[in-house]
């Protein structure tokens, strides 16, 4: 009970986040504002702290970790990194973020998984099952999609901010029907 209370005491939600009570969120971690959190999201500082920009929408059973590197155990004396998260990104249901570094605009679609290594720039789409886990930055506005995880780039940035502010909308509903309490009111 106690660890539970000082793991929740590091967590901070800036006003107009909206944050559900059956997520999950351990240790260092910053939400910012606008910022959606769902049922069964789980967001989880290890490693270091946490630190999510404006308008980010995190969606069911999505994960977004900053863990140890395998070859490092916890108790090892070793510097915590922050992982960084930018404005209106997507992690959509069932995806796995470990990237230490996103920017903005992006989306992990659903069970998607981008590793630790991975420098996610701004305006790039990483598709449904798709598997990344080089060590590389991710150039702007590269969509990776498919089985064979191929690579090209659009044009145009990914329209993101429309779905979170669907989101925020739909909010008042959500509150009402008891899914959100960690919310404070735009």
């Amino acid at each position: 009970m106690a660890d539970k209370q000082n793991a929740q005491k590091s967590v901070k939600i800036a006003a107009g986040a909206v944050v559900c009570v059956e997520s999950e969120i351990r240790g260092d971690v910053t939400i910012g504002p606008r910022t959606v959190v769902h049922p069964k999201a789980r967001i989880i500082a290890e490693a270091g702290p946490i630190v999510i920009g404006e308008g980010n929408l995190i969606e069911e059973q999505a994960l977004i970790i900053n863990s140890y590197p395998e070859n490092i155990t916890p108790d090892s004396e070793v510097e915590p990194k922050t992982m960084t998260i930018g404005i209106n990104n997507v992690f959509e249901v069932g995806c796995a973020s470990r990237a230490l570094k996103i920017g903005d605009n992006n989306v992990i679609e659903s069970k998607a998984d981008v590793g630790r290594n991975v420098i996610l720039t701004s305006g790039c789409i990483i598709g449904a099952f798709c598997q990344v886990n080089t060590c590389e930055v991710i150039p702007e506005n590269t969509v990776i999609y498919g089985s064979g995880c191929m690579r090209r780039v659009q044009t145009e940035r990914p329209q993101v901010k429309s779905s979170v502010c669907c989101q925020l909308r739909a909010k008042p509903k959500l509150h009402t029907q008891g899914h959100f309490s960690h919310s404070t009111w735009i």
